[in-house]
């Protein structure tokens, strides 16, 4: 009963919301904030409880969910994370918005991602992971009158959903390959050529998901969406949603060898370019939004690597830490209504808690210590060192990178301030901050090498790569020179980049180039063969036939009707014929009966 009432809280208060509309606006944040709590607390209940439930939906075929340690901590996550959102959105948002409509998308899109995380099976995760792609297009495009943000959600949309389709292709693979009911831990199982085809479906769907390369652009768009919407999509949810699969699907990676590779070094990829691409960045939460693709890239390595714990602790401290610092972007735009950086020099000084409390959750995103990014991200890194040094290294790398883009921003946030208009801040925005804080502080210890054996017997995972004390130092040393750097280079220069990095290495121009216009032309040519092929054969088949049916109405139907008519006529000159006799005078019929009568005569002489 507790894991149905989880998941059904958040679906059906969200479609009440949503049903309601503008009658419950007024209603909405408070409606939309107990509702998170009330599942937060169920969350809670569920991953000590670790409920199972099934129910049949075809002929030997089940959906089943369940919590175990990874979805249990993946639970906890989502719930709390939501909760902070919404009280955050319920201080910005004012009465003119649509707040309804925007609390019941959020609670529907929370609901799905909790049957993502607990799904037992793929036709579970299917159906979660299809509403939860719709909820995340009606939310980046929640402000739909403007076209820009109208036109970010599609291309969020359609970005992911062609990804989407490997989950198609895993679910008709693991079908062909025996897997029993699709159960996610039977997928390693498949017979044949079929567990590849899985896999490849898979890795597809988790890295469009996720935002790795070469999908990262989408993200980006997403940024149109409302500041809310970016802290819950980067951190607990629709993001993590593809690092979780590869995670949960572990087994999988390995057994097929490739895929785990493949895996690894597609997530360290994406941790060092887009890295990089967040240091160009002149727009605050295109900053957050790039070192996200990064941030995730590390919990991709971590899956690739057979670092399941490791990545889960960097994927729950990821979403303390980034949940954070999206609301706290989000602050100052309500307060100072502007994003760039340029225009944001000294938003710390003026706003000393929000400034303080960003401070911690960008160091702690950089990966400095004692914060909690520093320990999980070594984690990662300890099990890409098992894996391989190339990988190691690249992971450096990566983490040098995001100590330069954390001490950009905080250089700039941190300047003298300058004057110009502001708006007060009200405590429901500001409230969630300071737990957020603490918990991207602290969420690290999971990460060290004592409370590490914990947590992994906590997920039910033996594989624990050891990390050293040595490693941490090094790592942490390279962070704090990463922000060093950049800050020192930002205080003495402009914010001018790059342009290729500054615009995300064009993937999005690329994707258009290699993958839209091609689509849009071969479908052209198509309509263009509709219209003169296959429209103009059916056009000249009902020309033929007309033709046809008018030479049958003149040959046969013109022939019956003059043999008709010829009858008829026959048969009015018999009847004037057979009236002529018929004249009334007695002595006619007379002379006509004896001439009858002689003819009679004659006939029977004859005879």
């Amino acid at each position: 009963m507790t894991l149905w009432l989880l998941i059904a809280l958040p679906f059906l208060a969200g479609a009440v919301l949503l049903v309601a509309g503008h009658r419950a606006d007024r209603a909405a944040p408070w409606a939309g904030t107990a509702t998170a709590a009330v599942t937060a607390g169920l969350a809670v209940v569920a991953a000590v409880g670790r409920p199972q439930v099934s129910l049949p939906l075809l002929a030997d075929l089940r959906v089943g969910l369940g919590v175990d340690g990874l979805s249990a901590v993946m639970v906890v996550t989502v719930a709390v994370v939501l909760l902070a959102v919404l009280v955050f959105a319920a201080g910005e948002f004012g009465a003119e918005e649509s707040r309804a409509r925007f609390h019941g998308l959020m609670l529907v899109f929370a609901g799905a991602m909790l049957v993502t995380v607990t799904a037992r099976d793929l036709t579970a995760l299917l159906m979660a992971w299809e509403v939860m792609g719709a909820c995340s297009y009606a939310l980046i495009g929640f402000w739909w009158r403007d076209e820009h943000r109208a036109a970010s959600g599609v291309v969020a949309f359609l970005t992911t959903r062609a990804a989407d389709l490997g989950l198609y292709l895993a679910a008709g693979a693991a079908l062909a390959g025996g897997v029993a009911g699709l159960d996610l831990t039977g997928l390693a199982d498949a017979t044949g050529g079929w567990r590849d085809a899985v896999a490849a479906g898979l890795v597809l769907a988790a890295v469009g998901k996720s935002a790795q390369l070469p999908f990262s652009f989408w993200l980006s768009r997403a940024m149109d969406g409302p500041s809310p919407v970016s802290a819950l999509l980067h951190s607990a949810t629709m993001v993590a949603a593809g690092a979780y699969l590869l995670l949960r699907v572990e087994p999988l990676l390995a057994a097929t060898g490739w895929a785990a590779a493949t895996v690894a070094w597609v997530g360290v990829l994406t941790a060092l370019v887009l890295g990089a691409v967040a240091v160009a960045q002149r727009d605050l939460k295109q900053v957050l939004a790039a070192s996200t693709c990064s941030q995730i890239g590390f919990m991709v390595l971590a899956a690739g690597t057979g670092g399941v714990a490791a990545g889960t602790g960097q994927l729950v401290a990821h979403a303390a830490t980034k949940s954070l610092l999206f609301l706290g972007a989000g602050a100052w735009l309500v307060a100072l209504d502007t994003k760039d950086l340029a225009r944001l020099k000294g938003a710390a000084r003026r706003f000393p808690l929000l400034g303080a409390v960003f401070t911690i959750g960008a160091l702690s995103l950089a990966g400095v210590p004692p914060l909690s990014i520093w320990v999980t991200k070594d984690a990662v890194l300890a099990s890409a060192l098992a894996g391989s040094p190339a990988l190691y290294v690249a992971g450096l790398a990566a983490a040098l990178l995001s100590g330069a883009y954390v001490g950009r921003v905080l250089a700039v946030l941190w300047l003298p301030a300058e004057s110009g208009a502001i708006r007060p801040l009200n405590s429901r925005l500001l409230g969630p901050l300071p737990v957020l804080a603490l918990a991207a502080a602290l969420l690290g210890v999971i990460g060290l090498p004592g409370p590490a054996r914990w947590f992994a017997s906590l997920l039910g995972v033996a594989k624990v790569p050891e990390t050293t004390w040595l490693e941490l130092v090094a790592s942490g040393l390279i962070a704090i020179a990463g922000a060093l750097v950049a800050a020192s280079w930002t205080r003495r220069r402009s914010l001018v980049a790059p342009r290729p990095l500054a615009g995300w290495l064009g993937l999005e121009r690329l994707a258009r180039l290699l993958v839209v216009t091609p689509a849009l032309r071969l479908a052209e040519g198509l309509a263009r063969f509709d219209d003169r092929v296959v429209d103009g054969g059916v056009r000249v088949a009902a020309a033929t036939t007309g033709a046809l049916g008018r030479l049958v109405d003149l040959r046969v139907e013109w022939s019956i009707e003059g043999a008709v008519r010829g009858l008829a006529g026959a048969a009015r000159s018999l009847g004037r014929q057979a009236r002529r006799p018929q004249t009334g005078q007695l002595h006619h019929y007379y002379a006509q009966a004896a001439v009858g009568l002689g003819v009679l005569v004659l006939l029977l002489i004859v005879l």
